[in-house]
C-alpha cells in the first residue's frame, strides 16, 4: 500500500494533474461520508489526521470512504485475502490512458459510453471500471479467471446499479488473455492490465518481509494490501505474462485501437520493445507513473494507424 500511504498529508504533485487525490486526504469529509472510518483515524506525529497504513482494515475502510466520496460508489467491499488496491495510483492509470485516447481525438479526452475499455484481470475489487466510468463515463468489460473474484466484482457492479456500464466476464482458460473474452466483431478503444509482477509465492513473501522491516514492523510475510496468488505472481513473472499478452494482442489487432499494461520492473521493458518490434506494432510508448517512492510504467502499443 506504499503509494497510498506515502506523503498522506502532503500535496502529491507527482500524480496526474486530473487525479482527484493530489491533495491531502480530507479526513473530516471522508468521515462524514463514511462514519465507520472514524475509529481508524488518529493524530500523527505532525498533529494531523491520518490512519495507520499498516492496518489492512484501516486501509480498506479508507478505500470505501474514498470511493463513496469521490466516485459515488456507495457499496464496495472485498473478501478477505483479495487485493485491496491503492486508489490514487489506480486513478492515475485511468487518467494516463485517457491522455492516450485524446491523441487520436484532436487532443480532447473522449468521454461517454461510446468509449469501451477492457480491464484484463479486473479482480474482486473492480477498481478500474469504477473509477473510469465515474471519471469519464466510459463503458468497461472486466475479465477475470478467479470465479470467486468474478462473483465479488459482479456483486459490486449490481449493488451500485452499474450493470449497464460494467460487464464482468469469466476467463475460463488461464492460458488465454484476450481469447474467450473479446467477442467476434467487438471493438475496444483500449485495454488495460495490472499483471502479477512476481514469479513465485516465495518471491512475494521475501519482498513483503523486506517491506515490513523497512517500515520498522515485525509482521513477517503479512501483506497489508492483501492479494491471492493469481493476483501477485505467475510462473515466469512479469516478463512471461507480458510476452503472452503481446503475442495474443497481435491476434486481436483489429479489435482494439490500443493495448496497455502496467510494468513494475524497468528491466522488463527492453524485452517488451523487442517483442513488439518483432510483432509489427506501429506505435509503442512508455508512460512513467510515480506515487511516493514507487515508480511504475505504462506500456502502450497499437497495430493500427492512429489518426
Amino acid at each position: 500500500m506504499t503509494d497510498q500511504s506515502q506523503n498522506s498529508s502532503e500535496e502529491k504533485t507527482n500524480l496526474h494533474p486530473r487525479n482527484l487525490h493530489r491533495g491531502r486526504y480530507d479526513f473530516k469529509a471522508l468521515i462524514k461520508t463514511l462514519p465507520a472510518l472514524r475509529e481508524f483515524v488518529v493524530q500523527n506525529e505532525r498533529d494531523e489526521l491520518s490512519i495507520n497504513f499498516t492496518d489492512p482494515d484501516a486501509v480498506k475502510t479508507l478505500n470505501k470512504a474514498l470511493l463513496k466520496l469521490y466516485y459515488g460508489v456507495a457499496q464496495w467491499d472485498i473478501a478477505e485475502g483479495f487485493l485491496c488496491p491503492p486508489i490514487p495510483g489506480r486513478a492515475d492509470y485511468i487518467h494516463y490512458i485517457a491522455d492516450v485516447l485524446a491523441e487520436g481525438n484532436n487532443g480532447v479526452v473522449p468521454t461517454g459510453n461510446s468509449v469501451k475499455v477492457l480491464d484484463v484481470g479486473v479482480g474482486a475489487n473492480c477498481i478500474y471500471p469504477l473509477i473510469g466510468h465515474k471519471a469519464y463515463g466510459w463503458n468497461f468489460v472486466g475479465s477475470e479467471a478467479d470465479y470467486i473474484a468474478v462473483a465479488a466484482a459482479k456483486k459490486i457492479v449490481d449493488d451500485n446499479n452499474l450493470a449497464g456500464a460494467i460487464d464482468i466476464r469469466r476467463q475460463t482458460s488461464y492460458a488465454n488473455i484476450f481469447e474467450g473474452i473479446i467477442k467476434p466483431g467487438e471493438k475496444f478503444d483500449i485495454t488495460m492490465c495490472n499483471p502479477p509482477f512476481h514469479s513465485s509465492s516465495k518471491e512475494v513473501k521475501e519482498k513483503s518481509s523486506r517491506k515490513w522491516k523497512n517500515l520498522g514492523q515485525d509482521k513477517g510475510t503479512e501483506l497489508n494490501f492483501g492479494g491471492r496468488n493469481n493476483e501477485l505472481w505467475c510462473e515466469g513473472g512479469e516478463p512471461r505474462f507480458l510476452n503472452k499478452m503481446m503475442s495474443e494482442s497481435k491476434e486481436f489487432a483489429k479489435s482494439c485501437k490500443w493495448f496497455s499494461s502496467l510494468i513494475s520492473q524497468k528491466t522488463t521493458l527492453p524485452g517488451c520493445y523487442k517483442s513488439l518490434d518483432y510483432l509489427g506494432a506501429k506505435e509503442v510508448k512508455t508512460i512513467n507513473m510515480s506515487q511516493g517512492q514507487k515508480t511504475n510504467r505504462i506500456l502502450v502499443w497499437t497495430f493500427q494507424d492512429i489518426a
